[in-house]
């Protein structure tokens, strides 16, 4: 259609080009489309044409302009596409000229097309040449964006970058890290789908196969894809195609059965009513455009009288094809001639179908933006009035940057283009649902926009129905979730969705699913049986409440009133022959230090305090000192006793009771020096050892100085020696009660508890090292009190007829 200012339009009215062969010695035949109607593409060209005379019929925008229009069929061909973006840079063919329009250019202003991005990016690069704008309604290919390739290309439908993030994020949100891909092998599918797996991998979303075709590639390659999908493990499929090559695809799937996929899928082919055929997609998902309402549309598409039909070769090849019918001047022999009972009211089909109105709103937006960009560029506002100059011509360069700053608002849908030629990204969730008569419906199901914040652009507002009409969102995963208490281990040569559970080290724990490691619990603290929780580790010591600490507290008690008893029996015969034959005053010392022995090793029982760690040590090395001491005075007493009484001898003068006492002050005082020298320098200490074993924490007495600790135990060990020598050298003094021979017995007692006390005390672990050192203790302390005391006591009670000086001095004859 003629007019002051004309819009080219480009639609894929049939969907296939007529092969053509060249042999390069004749010219060869002009292209042509073959196969049917494609009532999609004739749709959204009447739907270009209602605009047009919807704009031209209004009084607000472009007022005494009238628009026209040509509009080319691209039969989804980019053969045909280049020349037809020729055409619309030249101006319109010969035949189109009318003697009215003969001084006029018949270059167009805008171009309103493709549908496919490939042909589209075919004409935006030969138009662009001639600055004229290109508005694309269907065209999504997120390459179209680039100014610096196509500076001259619109688009009213959302690139595919967006759509592509969109998908990305729908794949996580229900958790499917294990997918299928499979895309269109054109620049809206390979595109498309770079632009998916760039996000889904960012967000950790793992890929099995990524297959690609197109709908002319020859069945052996559908198969194979179809193949692909049916031994694959991942539910879910991702398919970025054009509506006409998953058609292709799905026929081919449905030949066979295969296992239930759950289908996501791209704008292009999840809304297509021509793809709701498939029954066994249901429950497929993806976004699709926003469906709307453009009043006076459907009465305008069903408003076509014989003599409209007949006037075009395109309406009447579509009417034949509908009503299976031929007009009388047609050329078709092989159908019955129309009788006129035709009514399109009652066809249904994709051109008379109005209820979603989807990529049709795009058309119709795309006109109307072309629209106001030629309006800013003619038309002045003066006074309430718009004056437009419909004399002068304009360039479509003028055109091209009013487009630029277009931003209205038409049937309640806002237009407007961001700095790269593209809309604001919203789309619907749609959902393929069973209706009651068991067809696939289109039920909306959520919303995606991507003018709000991160985060918060994806809203679910319905219950979705998935793949064989589950209620339960699908798994698709290589591996299940790693429980709490285990970590991911890759698997060789898998994706990084691919991995072993494995259980954390021990030490170790992980508090959270698919955990990619594990952590060291604190020092303080030890994992629970599941490694998911770090519990604090038991603190362990010698108490007084456990069996081992309540028998050695036992025995030393025990051991305590053994020593008191002894001295309460000497206190009571401390005149008889027996108790003042060695001295009774060193008697009743060594029986208080035996005292003091047997109490000092309950100072080890118990947790460590910085007071008893001082003091367990100290009161052991001195007590013992003390005790040695007077043992050791009482073998000298022995032996000089029975050197005296060689004749000559005054040995016992310088031996006496003042000597012995100063002896064992001397002996002990060494030991008080050693003492206090070591609690100045470096003192004992408690502290947690976190070294003997991981599982729980040993409470303890650190040294401080182990010089310390081993000089106080090598100055009793040197006192033990020398007074065990002397007792040897005593054993066989001429007495009948020799003591000599019993604190012999003794000394080895206790010089073996002590040579035997140091590999244990080395080697044993925790409280153990404790318990070793009580052991000890009690062990020589009891050692001396029976050797020493239990004889006299046997005989002070049991045997009192022995308990005379004639018996000691052996004058009786047994």
């Amino acid at each position: 259609m003629d007019g002051d200012y004309v819009i080219g339009g480009v639609f894929p009215i049939h969907l296939y080009a007529q092969t053509v062969e060249h042999n390069y010695t004749t010219v060869p035949e002009p292209l042509k489309c073959t196969g049917s109607i494609n009532g999609h593409g004739l749709h959204f060209s009447r739907a270009m044409v209602f605009a047009i005379e919807e704009i031209n019929n209004s009084t607000k925008l472009l007022p005494g302009i009238r628009l026209g229009y040509q509009i080319y069929d691209s039969c989804a061909s980019v053969p045909i596409a280049v020349h037809v973006a020729f055409q619309l840079s030249n101006g319109l063919d010969p035949e189109f000229y009318t003697r009215d329009n003969c001084s006029k250019s018949g270059t167009v202003m805008a171009v309103v097309g493709e549908s496919d991005s490939t042909p589209s990016i075919t004409i935006s690069r030969i138009i662009g040449s001639f600055n004229i704008p290109q508005v694309s309604y269907y065209a999504t290919c997120a390459c179209l964006s680039n100014k610096r390739q196509y500076p001259n290309f619109f688009r009213t439908i959302p690139s595919d970058h967006f759509q592509a993030a969109a998908l990305a994020n729908l794949v996580k949100h229900f958790g499917w890290t294990w997918i299928g891909a499979v895309r269109s092998d054109s620049d809206y599918g390979n595109n498309g789908m770079a632009s998916f797996l760039e996000v889904a991998h960012k967000e950790g979303i793992c890929v099995e196969y990524s297959e690609s075709f197109y709908r002319t590639n020859p069945r052996s390659r559908i198969q194979r894809v179809a193949d692909v999908i049916r031994r694959s493990t991942a539910m879910v499929v991702v398919a970025f195609a054009a509506s006409g090559d998953m058609r292709i695809l799905l026929e081919e799937l449905s030949r066979e059965p295969s296992p239930p996929r759950q289908w996501i899928g791209s704008e292009s082919w999840i809304t297509h009513p021509d793809m709701l055929k498939f029954t066994f997609c249901d429950g497929a998902i993806g976004f699709g455009i926003q469906k709307s309402v453009i009043p006076g549309l459907r009465n305008f598409l069903l408003d076509l009288s014989p003599t409209t039909v007949a006037a075009s070769p395109i309406l009447t090849e579509f009417w034949e094809s509908a009503f299976n019918c031929r007009l009388e001047k047609s050329a078709a022999t092989d159908k019955n001639v129309c009788d006129g009972t035709e009514d399109i009211q009652k066809l249904q089909s994709s051109y008379t179908d109005t209820s979603q109105l989807r990529i049709t709103n795009m058309v119709y937006k795309a006109v109307y933006a072309i629209a106001h960009a030629i309006h800013n560029a003619v038309c002045q506002e003066t006074n309430s009035t718009t004056q437009c100059d419909r004399i002068s011509s304009i360039e479509p360069k003028q055109v091209l940057t009013h487009l630029k700053k277009v931003n209205f608002s038409q049937n309640g849908y806002p237009v407007s283009f961001d700095a790269n030629g593209d809309p604001v990204a919203t789309y619907e969730l749609v959902n393929w649902q069973k209706s009651e008569s068991g067809s696939i419906v289109l039920v909306t199901v959520g919303q995606y926009d991507a003018s709000l914040p991160l985060g918060q652009e994806f809203h679910i507002n319905r219950n979705i129905t998935w793949v064989e009409g589950r209620t339960q969102v699908p798994v698709s995963v290589c591996t299940d979730s790693c429980p709490k208490g285990t970590h991911k281990v890759l698997q060789k040569g898998k994706p990084i969705c691919c991995y072993d559970c494995v259980p954390c080290p021990e030490g170790e724990i992980s508090n959270a699913t698919d955990s990619t490691d594990c952590f060291p619990c604190p020092n303080e603290f030890w994992p629970n049986a599941e490694k998911d929780t770090c519990f604090p580790k038991p603190v362990e010591f010698l108490s007084f409440s456990e069996i081992l600490g309540i028998i050695l507290a036992t025995f030393s008690v025990g051991g305590a009133c053994l020593a008191i008893i002894t001295a309460t029996i000497f206190f009571q015969h401390r005149t008889s022959p027996i108790v003042r034959a060695n001295n009774s005053e060193l008697s009743f010392l060594l029986l208080f230090s035996l005292t003091l022995c047997f109490l000092c090793s309950l100072t080890f029982i118990g947790a460590p305090s910085e007071w008893s760690c001082m003091l367990r040590h100290t009161a052991f090395g001195i007590t013992f000192v003390l005790c040695i001491s007077c043992v050791l005075g009482k073998t000298m007493v022995v032996l000089m006793a029975f050197k005296a009484t060689l004749p000559g001898s005054n040995v016992m003068k310088w031996f006496g009771p003042t000597q012995q006492r100063m002896t064992v002050l001397s002996f002990t005082f060494i030991q008080v020096l050693i003492c206090t020298v070591w609690l100045i320098v470096s003192p004992p200490f408690p502290v947690k050892n976190f070294t003997i074993y991981k599982e729980r924490i040993i409470l303890e007495c650190a040294l401080g100085s182990a010089i310390g600790f081993w000089a106080v135990l090598g100055y009793i060990g040197l006192l033990a020696v020398f007074c065990f020598v002397l007792a040897v050298l005593a054993r066989k003094l001429p007495d009948n009660f020799n003591e000599a021979k019993f604190i012999t017995f003794s000394m080895l007692i206790f010089c073996a508890v002590w040579i035997t006390f140091i590999p244990a005390y080395v080697s044993s672990p925790g409280k153990f090292t404790v318990a070793v050192e009580i052991f000890a203790i009690l062990a020589s302390s009891f050692g001396l009190i029976l050797c020493i005391f239990a004889p006299k006591c046997f005989i002070i009670l049991f045997k009192p007829e022995k308990n005379t000086k004639k018996h000691l001095m052996n004058k009786n004859q047994s």
